[in-house]
């Protein structure tokens, strides 16, 4: 298997709503474990929290999620945002629709100055996303 590059999101306590809802934009395999099934030491009340989630999109690209543990300081999207990028501008269109529903849009996705179409937004979880569609220039 070559070496990938795996964006991992955390979330605090609804990491399982979060990973389902990227399933629906992105298709594809998903695997969740929780706390409990990964025999870690947790809280009773936290059993049921994703430890660890996986999901393997139907375009080949992965997207990894678990809740923060106990204790651990959580600060929503301000230390990564997760980029799209290609030429199929139906595929990449359809992901910003569904992303945006709910969301934030912070940067509108149309022409930008280098010639390919850009956007930015943070969905309804607070996760930032950039999508770029090359040489579609045409928003």
């Amino acid at each position: 298997m070559p070496t990938r590059l795996n964006p991992y999101l955390n979330f605090n306590g609804n990491a399982r709503a979060a990973i389902e809802f990227y399933k629906t934009v992105f298709g594809g395999e998903l695997t969740l474990s929780t706390y409990a099934d990964g025999g870690m030491p947790h809280d009773p009340a936290d059993k049921d929290k994703i430890m660890h989630g996986q999901l393997i999109s139907t375009s080949g690209y992965w997207l990894m999620a678990a809740d923060s543990p106990p204790g651990m300081p959580f600060t929503p999207g301000n230390t990564m945002t997760v980029s799209l990028s290609g030429d199929n501008e139906a595929e990449l269109r359809g992901y910003w629709e569904k992303l945006a529903d709910g969301g934030n849009i912070m940067i509108p996705l149309e022409k930008a100055p280098w010639g390919d179409s850009f956007g930015m937004l943070a969905d309804k979880f607070g996760t930032p996303w950039m999508i770029n569609i090359t040489g579609a220039g045409n928003a």
